[in-house]
C-alpha cells in the first residue's frame, strides 16, 4: 500500500511531518507485510506518477484534507510524538493514527 506524508526535509531518518502549507516535499512510502519496503520524494502530492494512493498522513486533524479524499485517499492525523517518517509509520502499523472526517 502506498501513504503520502507532507515532510521537511528529504532523509527518510530524519524527516519531520509538518502541515501541508509548510511541506517541502511529500514522501510516499510503500507499506507492506508490516515494513517499509521504500520511501521516495516527491514536490507535491499530486506529482508522484501514481495512479492510486490508500492513505495521508496529516500533520493535524484541522488542515484541509478535501483534496485528498477527493482522489480516494483515507486521511489520517498523526499524535503528539510522532514527528519522523519512521514514528508515523510506526503509529500506522499498530493503528495509533486518528482519523480525519468532515
Amino acid at each position: 500500500m502506498l501513504i503520502l506524508i507532507p515532510i521537511k526535509g528529504n532523509d527518510p531518518k530524519e524527516a519531520q511531518i509538518v502541515p501541508r502549507m509548510e511541506a517541502q516535499h511529500w514522501a510516499l512510502v510503500e507499506f507492506d507485510a508490516g515494513e517499509v519496503q521504500s520511501v521516495s520524494f516527491h514536490p507535491d502530492w499530486d506529482q508522484t506518477g501514481e495512479t492510486w494512493i490508500d492513505f495521508a498522513v496529516l500533520e493535524n486533524r484541522y488542515e484541509n484534507a478535501m483534496d485528498l479524499m477527493e482522489a480516494g485517499m483515507m486521511v489520517l492525523a498523526r499524535r503528539p510524538g510522532q514527528d519522523t517518517i519512521e514514528l508515523v509509520m510506526e503509529g500506522f502499523k499498530f493503528k495509533e493514527l486518528d482519523e480525519i472526517g468532515f
